[in-house]
Order: structure tokens, then sequence, then C-alpha cells
């Protein structure tokens, strides 16, 4: 935690609440004040702070009544109260109802400083914990979701395993629906900052003025509708990883602040006058050519090299078509479960007409078709059948010249047979380049080729 906390001092004694702030605002902390607790909850809602130090005895709402106010708003808070009175029953009553630790009046001030530090190093433990749980999810999630069976896709993940161990900002570029924001929770989960937070911030949604407050936060009062101080998504990364989704579609004057937080390592809110230190690694997604975006003149030439220091391209599904059956297994798998049925796998012949498709939506396209077969499913088994029509017919017209070549009532084992002996002979026999033209890697067309006998 860093000494740009902020914290909310609740006193009813003029000098004791102005002494304390002084003491407070000397070691570097941002420090808001209230006479009493009625005023103290107001502040509270507004401001968030990081940590509340209340009297215990107040006219109206006391410490005590304000410290349960507190915690049922967020039991993480930490609050150190205050009592003039040194009583046992105050002290035992406060802790019972959340507080972190009490202090008598008159106040040692270095006894103070050592508590705040201890609370607030308490309470980002405790998000570190939950932050560390959210890593391991992340890292079920994508171990579940980026399956790659096809040559292409295999070394794009040995790529960025290998980036994720570095602090180096990342480029990811990809059709939409091809698993970008996948790629950017395995080089955080795999990297040194996994047990810090992972913050996602999706441009192409927001407006400029909106962006600039999701990134950097804004003070109360910054424009029309900030009725409350907000902690920007930069901040919030601190010491972790900033996901910038779609980066291609921010302004040029936004590109012009980014590229300054970047150089700097530091920001202000929108609205403030406060520097703030900033550590984060950044790894932006795009479905667009940033470097088409720069020779354009659409997209800073400055930016773009210190946000592509790593590029990682994602290959569109029809181009690692070896990955379908293994991801529609796996889609099958998870939206059975979760309508609570019992489906038992795919049949090769609707397997086949996934495989023929071009899947323009890619990976999201698939997990949305298979989900949508699985809840209209009422055989134990995905038949052909199943495969919605508009599907089938688009998939199956990369084997029709195929099929009319040995007779209309071919099967579709006698029209991939067909389909592979042509590839080959238009390749004059080079396995390579039949099987880049297939969508399928090498060992897959071996296979075929001694499961067909087209030696």
């Amino acid at each position: 935690m860093s000494l740009s906390a902020t914290l909310l001092i609740v006193e009813d004694e003029k000098n004791t609440r102005e002494g304390l702030q002084r003491f407070l605002e000397g070691l570097d902390y941002e420090v808001l004040t209230a006479e009493d607790g009625v005023a103290g909850w107001e502040i509270y809602k507004k401001e968030k702070p990081d940590l509340v130090i209340a009297d215990i005895r107040m006219p109206g709402l006391d410490g005590v009544g304000l410290l349960e106010k507190i915690r049922a708003d967020n039991p993480d808070m930490g609050v150190l109260l205050l009592t003039a009175y040194g009583s046992v029953e105050d002290a035992v009553k406060a802790m019972k109802k959340g507080a972190f630790y009490y202090l008598t009046k008159p106040i040692n001030l270095e006894e103070v400083e050592f508590l705040i530090k201890k609370a607030l190093t308490s309470r980002s433990l405790e998000e570190e914990n939950r932050e560390l749980k959210q890593a391991l999810f992340s890292q079920k999630f994508e171990k579940g979701e980026i399956l790659a069976e096809s040559s292409v896709m295999t070394e794009v993940l040995k790529t960025v395993d290998q980036v994720a161990l570095s602090q180096a900002a990342v480029l990811i570029e990809g059709e939409s629906g091809t698993g970008k924001e996948l790629i950017a929770h395995r080089i955080h989960a795999r990297s040194p900052r996994a047990l810090q937070p992972f913050v996602a911030v999706h441009c192409a949604s927001l407006t400029e003025t909106l962006l600039a407050s999701e990134l950097f936060g804004h003070e109360k009062g910054a424009f029309t509708g900030a009725t409350e101080r907000r902690i920007g998504r930069f901040e919030r990364a601190d010491r972790g990883t900033l996901f910038l989704d779609e980066v291609g579609e921010i302004s040029p004057e936004m590109q012009v602040k980014l590229l300054r937080v970047l150089q700097e390592g530091e920001l202000e809110r929108v609205g403030g006058t406060k520097t703030i230190k900033v550590n984060v690694r950044l790894v932006c997604a795009t479905n667009k050519s940033l470097a088409q975006e720069t020779r354009a003149g659409r997209f800073r030439e400055d930016l773009y090299y210190r946000i592509n220091v790593i590029y990682v391209h994602i290959p569109p599904l029809r181009d690692r078509r070896e990955d379908i059956a293994a991801l529609a297994h796996y889609f099958v798998k998870h939206f059975a479960s979760a309508n609570g049925k019992k489906i038992e796998g795919v049949s090769s012949e609707a397997m086949q007409a996934l495989r023929d498709y071009s899947w323009p939506g890619n990976v999201r396209e698939l997990r949305n078709i298979m989900e949508r077969i699985v809840v209209l499913a009422r055989e134990n088994r995905i038949e052909w059948s199943h495969v919605p029509a508009d599907i089938r017919s688009l998939g199956v017209s990369a084997a029709v010249g195929a099929g009319a070549a040995i007779g209309g009532n071919a099967s579709i084992q006698d029209m991939e047979r067909e389909l592979i002996r042509t590839k080959l002979d238009d390749a004059r026999g080079n396995k390579s380049q039949a099987a880049k033209k297939l969508g399928i890697s090498r060992r897959t067309l071996y296979r075929k080729i001694d499961e067909y006998d087209l030696k």
C-alpha cells in the first residue's frame, strides 16, 4: 500500500481533528475530515477512503455506530477508534464490532503512524488473497479454453508462455472472436505479476471523456456528473496487468495522454493536481492492423512502438481447423454440464460439417453454436442434423467438387479422401503445402494418407 492512501478522520474535537490531520498530511497521506459520525458517513460513501479513524464518543452517530455501517458496506475496511476514557468495555465492544484497533487519548503519534501502516498492510494482504484466488481461477479458465492441436496455435502459445515471464508490453492482433482476451489472461497468469490485479478496459465501448475517467480516474466535481472521486484502471492495476482491448479505437488526443503515462509511469486524475505513480504491465489487443493504422496517420507512431514491444498474432479459426474438434468437444462437455444434459459426444458427420465451415466469427461463433446445439439436442449424441442448416450448407461447399467427381451418393469419408488426393496433386506431392491448403497439420495429413491408402 503506497503512502498515497486516503484517510478519513471523524472527530468532534476540533484541536484533535486538525492536529491529527496535519501530522498525517506530513506523512504524505491524503486526509479527509468530518466533525461528527453523520458527516463522516456521508464523506465515506462519496470518497471511499482506504482507512477510517473515528472517535468513539460523538453526538448523534457515535464511533461504534459508524463502524457498523462501514463494515456492512465493506467488511475489509480498516477502522481505528479513539477514546478519551480508556474504557475496557468500549474497547471490547469496538473490537467485537470489527474495529482494527483502538487508541486512547491523549494520542501517541508514533503509535498512530504504526497502526495506520499495519491496518493498510492488512487490507492489502486481504486484497492480494482475493487476487490470488482470481489468478488461480484465470489459470484454470485458460487451461480449459485455450485448446491448441494445430501447429500454428501451438507455436503461438509457446511464444505467449515465453513472453509472459518478461515485463515487456505486448500487442495482440487478431480477428474478433479469436480469443485475444484469453491470451492476455494467460500472459498475466503465467507472469511474475500473477498474484496482482488483472484489469481490463474495452476502449471501443467508451467515449473519450468516459475512457479518460476509466483509465486515469477523476476527482469529485471534475465534470458534470462527477459526484464522487473515482479511482482509475491504471491505479487499480498497480503492480499488475492492464489490458486495453481494441486499443486501435482510441482518439488521437487519448493516444497522447496514454503515451505520457507509459513514458513517465505516473498520472493525474481528471480534475486533479496530485501526481500518482503507477507500475503496470501493459497488454493491448486490436482487430485492426496497427501497422497500417500508423502508416495511414490514424495511430501515433511513438505510441505504436511503445505498446508493440512483443507482437502476437492470433490466427483465425479457419486457418487452424485442427483446433475445431477439440474446441467443439470442450464446449459440448461444458454446456451439457451447465444445462444438466448427458451428451456423450459428436458424430463424425457432425464434426466434419463443423470442420468444413469457415467460422467468420471464429471461436466465439463456435462457442455460441455449440451452446445452441446442446440446448436444443434431444439425443445423447450430437448428430449431423443438429448442426444448423446454414452451417451444413456452407460447410459442404468445400467438398462439393470432390463429391461430384465420385458420384452424388458419395459419403463424407469418400469426399474427404478425394479432397486430400486433389490437394496432394495440386501441391505435386508436397505434403507441407497440401496440409496448409487443407488447414491441417502435417501429422494429421500423414495419418489421413495412411487411413485412405493414398501413398
